[in-house]
């Protein structure tokens, strides 16, 4: 669900209110994201920027963002223009979904211009315009040239022209309602799922009037899921049922910031999810090949048992023969001997005794292979899992990973490394009891929680028989209530968050024991305790432990 016209006209007076403010800083946050670090009346501030297809919007944020070590070019030409100047006022185009900030900064001869940023924010269509002061575009994050659209080009150079108005009425100043069309075809600013609800409300008694007041007055955002896809807007969802709602910029934080944040990981971690997968792929084409080789070794002893008639028998002249038939002693019938037409009869003998000492040694080395591969393909799947529910940090940290595993190779980084000596994040929460949790999110988070900051009487736990977080009770001897927030969380940090009644071991820590030669994070449990829980995000909301 996009956002529409009545959204962004409630979106911008809260906009309005830090203007005037100053431009400090411009990152890209993703191919469709700008972060603007602003400086007013209210403070420090970010103005974030999405022109995604889909999660398109215009928000102030207080989340935590990362950016690319490279910017686009788009990006370096907003910082070219744009870091020192003011934003100085916004307007919205009636009740599109479109709007302009004006922009106050010096040229390069120092005289004062006033620069427009245009965000349209259309679906797919979505852009972020820069217009100079003589009207002409200096630059845009999605540029059109003529062959795409004659009607409207948007390249450097060309005369920018504002989206055209639209022939719809003013809902907040018009109510009067047409019964024989749809609402999207009288209103500017309505969407097709605002108009149905409309259209169920009015069914319920409600005037058109009186819900545009209800609109007006908003300062929330309400979310509701209708057929398994999220559906918002700034009054109660009647429509759909059963809604939370949240201050407007915080609703669209909780709406939007993880759904764009896996797209934000993947290319911030550049190959990360290529190399793993692939690295899966072939751990896993390999498994069978080795599997059956040790099938073919187990079976040796036909070798040397060939070998043994071949030499019994005196066989000389073989070379061009594929096999020959002997009789067996032991049983008295005959025994088919596959022969390397190349040999005589003696080098044949002994290419069966070769080939049935080959077998015999790589029945240790195979079952051996076979141990590390499925350990390497449980491993990588691990991975896996832990990139579909990383964040930022966490990602980073799997990169890292990765390359002290040797499987990856480090790139020359720009910016400053961690150093030799700092920990990985833990995530941590306090419970209203006063009673810490420690958990990780991926293996080195893990591997540091378990072995460096957990004392030996703290509760560990984690999910049977999958992958996921290390968690730690700060508490030698929990109650139910403490017991149960932390099998929450090992449950939903887990690659079996969808199950349900999901076992989660627990048990003192010095009752873990390091395996020789493990993956980060692999542990061996001496004896514990299991505890089902059913994975449940709003309870983790509750507690404060969901990401």
């Amino acid at each position: 669900m996009a956002l529409d016209g009545i959204l962004l006209y409630k979106i911008v007076p809260g906009i309005r209110q830090i203007l005037p403010c100053r431009i400090q800083k411009i990152y890209e946050i993703s191919d469709t994201e700008i972060l603007f670090q602003v400086h007013g009346a209210g403070g420090r501030q970010q103005m974030m920027v999405s022109c995604h297809s889909v999660y398109n919007r215009l928000l102030l944020s207080s989340r935590s963002y990362p950016t690319p070590q490279e910017p686009g070019n788009f990006v370096m030409v907003l910082r070219k223009y744009l870091e020192g100047a003011t934003f100085t006022g916004i307007r919205q185009g009636g009740l599109d979904r479109w709007c302009v900030l004006d922009i106050s900064r010096h040229n390069n001869l120092g005289d004062l211009e006033t620069d427009r940023l245009y965000i349209e924010l259309m679906g797919k269509y979505a852009n972020v315009i820069l217009v100079g002061p003589d009207g002409r575009i200096i630059d845009a994050l999605k540029r059109i040239p003529p062959f795409e659209n004659a009607r409207r080009t948007v390249q450097p150079g060309a005369q920018f022209h504002e989206t055209e108005a639209q022939d719809k009425r003013d809902p907040f100043t018009d109510f009067q309602v047409e019964k024989d069309k749809p609402l999207t075809q009288q209103f500017l600013g309505f969407s097709p799922f605002l108009s149905r609800e409309f259209e169920y409300r009015m069914a319920h008694g409600q005037s058109f009037q009186e819900i545009m007041e209800l609109v007006k007055a908003s300062q929330r955002l309400y979310i509701a899921n209708d057929k398994e896809e999220a559906v918002f807007h700034c009054i109660p969802l009647e429509s759909v049922g059963v809604c939370r709602d949240y201050p407007l910029f915080e609703g669209f934080d909780i709406l939007y910031f993880h759904k764009e944040e896996k797209e934000r990981i993947k290319k911030i971690s550049g190959d990360l999810y290529h190399f793993v997968r692939r690295e899966l792929k072939h751990q896993t084409q390999k498994l069978p090949r080795l599997k059956e080789e040790y099938d073919e070794a187990m079976d040796c002893d036909k070798w040397k048992h060939w070998g043994e008639l071949l030499y019994a028998y005196q066989i000389q002249d073989t070379k061009g023969e594929k096999e020959i038939l002997l009789k067996d002693f032991d049983t008295g019938g005959d025994v088919k001997i596959p022969l390397d037409p190349r040999l005589d009869g003696r080098h044949n003998a002994a290419r069966c005794f070769s080939r049935y000492s080959k077998g015999k040694k790589g029945q240790v080395w195979l079952s051996e292979q076979i141990h590390l591969c499925e350990n390497e393909i449980s491993y990588l799947q691990g991975l896996l899992e832990q990139l579909d529910q990383a964040d930022f940090e966490t990602a980073a940290e799997i990169r890292e990973e990765l390359i002290r595993q040797g499987l990856l190779k480090a790139k020359p980084l720009k910016r400053r490394r961690k150093d030799a000596d700092e920990k990985p994040h833990v995530s941590s929460i306090r419970l209203a009891s006063g009673v810490q949790i420690l958990y990780g999110r991926n293996n080195l988070q893990n591997e540091t929680l378990t072995w460096h900051l957990a004392r030996k009487d703290d509760i560990w736990l984690h999910a049977k028989d999958y992958h996921g977080a290390h968690v730690v009770i700060k508490d030698p001897d929990p109650d139910e209530e403490t017991l149960r927030a932390g099998a929450l969380i090992a449950a939903y940090y887990s690659a079996g968050r969808s199950s349900s009644s999901l076992p989660v071991n627990y048990c003192p820590v010095r009752n873990l024991k390091k395996i020789p030669g493990a993956k980060p994070g692999m542990v061996q449990l001496s004896s514990y305790k299991t505890i089902y829980m059913d994975p449940d995000e709003d309870l983790l909301e509750r507690i404060g432990a969901a990401d």
